[in-house]
């Protein structure tokens, strides 16, 4: 069975009513038999069957023993991190999600939990990094936003070897790309509002658990800390991963070609993304992967702020805005956006440049993104000559 005909027919069809969409089950709690005696309901904190139709079907796209929907992709970064204790530490991706540094910087940090941010892509770095209180390796493959691809597979044979946990943030490839539990992490996490929900209008997040005990703990941790997915988003998560290998497809191929027209524009300097050749990680991510994902980014000849937002908001087609993996193209400046949060020094060292620029290419149709590009590429020119003869003229 093709995993698009597996992924239909794993919604299942309602067994009371025949309904062939799952329902929206809208309520705070269930009537009991008796005392603990229950219809497997209780209290929709504890259990929801939407929300854990939702979770099964992502835990089968992933390949996992069970999986637990949370409020947003950081709810669910937190539930992970829930299962380490003062003390221990984490080595993490060095250009890691704005969210998560300021989750373990601001939060986490304060509660004796320390983090050590490594290039990844070289396995060796987190060799190194590792000391007798390392529980938890962090990677994102590609990572958000400079696309750094690293070996899921070696550094899961390393983590075993030291008895550390690995949890890949798997949000950029989605599992119709990447399955990082069977190249053997332990946990996979998901900002579901991107590419799993796909259509900007929800915001989720899941972790997916290899065996049954990790799924159990993550569990637990839903349960008690409280931070569900609703009922009405744990719908839209499933309607929306209906379509996922079928969009996945388009974002891949329009990334593509929009990645090819910007490495060679006189006005850009490097353009990162896994399906170049140039790219560092693309061997790479032709084996771990089955494609190369719809996030490009792309940095400016003149490395400024003012020239990336004198881009970003010159463009039509693609809307300047946070977040990613809908259908609507979006444009971001990660240093004054989803990476503010992170000191603009790290920031800088782990790549992220002040003219650093994001696109999420969505579901339009090629030639207008192109197009759209080409016209702020022509407003970006246009300034620049203007600034210069300014200068000139100054000068004289």
């Amino acid at each position: 069975m093709s995993t698009i005909t597996q992924l239909i027919h794993s919604i299942p069809v309602d067994p009371q009513t025949g309904a062939i969409a799952v329902p929206i089950y809208q309520t705070s709690t269930f009537v009991q038999d008796a005392p603990g005696v229950n219809k497997g309901y209780d209290y929709a904190r504890s259990n929801n069957p939407t929300r854990e139709t939702a979770e099964k079907i992502i835990a089968g796209l992933e390949g996992g023993a069970g999986a637990s929907a949370f409020a947003s992709g950081l709810a669910a970064i937190d539930a992970v991190i829930k299962l380490l204790k003062s003390g221990d530490e984490i080595i993490a991706v060095d250009d890691i999600y704005g969210g998560a540094f300021r989750l373990f910087d601001k939060v986490y940090k304060k509660f004796g939990i320390t983090v050590h941010y490594v290039d990844t892509t070289d396995v060796s770095t987190i060799f190194h990094a590792i000391t007798p209180a390392t529980r938890l390796i962090w990677l994102e493959t590609p990572t958000n936003p400079t696309l750094k691809i690293s070996d899921i597979e070696a550094v899961a044979k390393l983590a075993k070897a030291h008895h550390i946990l690995l949890c890949v943030d798997n949000t950029f490839a989605s599992p119709i790309l990447q399955k990082p539990l069977e190249l053997g992490a332990d946990l996979v996490v998901h900002s579901a509002t991107k590419y799993l929900g796909g259509h900007s209008d929800l915001i989720a997040g899941v972790v997916i658990a290899k065996t049954e005990q990790l799924a159990q703990e993550i569990k637990f941790y839903q349960n008690a800390c409280g931070a569900v997915l609703s009922p009405f988003d744990s719908f839209l998560l499933i309607r929306g991963i209906e379509t996922l290998p079928l969009r996945i497809r388009v974002h891949n191929e329009n990334a593509q070609r929009l990645a090819e027209f910007l490495e060679q524009h006189p006005l850009v300097d490097k353009v990162f993304y896994p399906g170049l050749k140039s790219h560092p990680g693309h061997e790479l991510a032709k084996r771990q992967s089955k494609g190369f994902g719809g996030i490009i980014s792309f940095t400016l000849k003149e490395d400024t702020v003012a020239a990336a937002t004198t881009f970003v908001t010159a463009t039509k087609y693609f809307k300047l805005a946070e977040s990613l993996g809908g259908i609507k193209s979006l444009v971001a400046h990660p240093a004054a956006m989803t990476h503010k949060s992170i000191p603009d020094e790290k920031r800088r060292a782990a790549g992220v440049s002040d003219s650093l620029i994001r696109l999420s290419v969505g579901l339009e149709d090629t030639s207008d993104l192109l197009e759209d590009l080409r016209e702020a590429f022509d407003k970006l020119a246009v300034q620049q000559a203007a600034q210069a003869a300014t200068a000139t003229a100054a000068s004289n």
